[in-house]
């Protein structure tokens, strides 16, 4: 496949966060081409935090790649539909988060935001092999 025809695919990123315990010391990982980015101690806070710093944090791997089309795919459909705009954000703290990402999201020619399974998420088996 050509440079060319690679730049025009859509790069999918998977997200997940967790606080351990909860609330407690969140982690995230983004899961992009196969490999696994994880951020550890990245403050505290509850899980709702955790998925939308996980969130910000492909956003984050989106931008330094210089990707314009990508997929987002992450389990927190709180997350999910707080970000598509199909839930009210009712949370101070997870409006600040959202109002980041929808910063972020400027920076994209094209973003798709989709919710996946927990047992298909590579970024949540990446963090839960981890913790084992």
């Amino acid at each position: 496949m050509s440079n060319r025809a690679m730049a025009l695919e859509p790069l999918t990123f998977f997200f997940d966060g967790g606080a351990r315990p909860n609330p407690g010391r969140i982690e995230t990982a983004v899961v992009v081409r196969g490999v696994v980015y994880i951020r550890d101690h990245c403050g505290a806070g509850s899980n709702d935090e955790a998925e939308w710093a996980a969130l910000l944090h492909a956003v984050e791997m989106a931008c330094g790649l210089g990707a314009s089309d990508i997929i987002l795919r992450g389990d927190s459909m709180l997350v999910v539909n707080q970000a598509l705009g199909r839930s009210k954000c009712r949370s101070e703290t997870l409006q600040t988060y959202l109002d980041a990402f929808t910063a972020q999201a400027t920076h994209f020619t094209r973003l798709r935001l989709r919710h996946v399974k927990r047992s298909k998420n590579l970024a949540g088996i990446a963090l839960d092999r981890r913790r084992r």
